[in-house]
């Protein structure tokens, strides 16, 4: 008989609605517009994020050691010793100098002779 076999249009509906079913009903996880942080449907993700910067490459100091020059960042970056005032953050391991070329140093990110 012919009533007792499924016809394709049945049967594509009933995969286009279980396909719709075993999706999740809320994301597994945003990002909060203000903060910034993501989240998950437990609460805020606890990884801290690291910094997305730019790499303007290396420099020679006047001890003779190779040095990060200084960067733009979203966030202070791993080693940064000063923020300056034109918003990038030196890697610089004396105070004489740091940030001469981007306006001065703004805020002291670590303590360096």
């Amino acid at each position: 008989m012919l009533l007792n076999r499924p016809s394709r249009y049945a049967v594509s509906v009933l995969a286009l609605v279980l396909t719709f079913l075993s999706q999740p009903l809320v994301p597994q996880s945003q990002t909060d517009s203000q903060s910034g942080q993501k989240t998950t449907a437990n609460g805020p993700k606890s990884k801290q994020t690291t910094a997305n910067c730019t790499n303007n490459g290396t420099y020679i100091n006047s001890k003779g050691e190779t040095v990060k020059r200084p960067e733009n960042c979203s966030a202070a970056p791993q080693g940064a010793t000063a923020l300056c005032r034109d918003g990038t953050y030196s890697f610089s391991q004396s105070r004489r100098g740091t940030c001469s070329h981007h306006g001065g140093v703004a805020k002291w990110l670590l303590d360096i002779r």
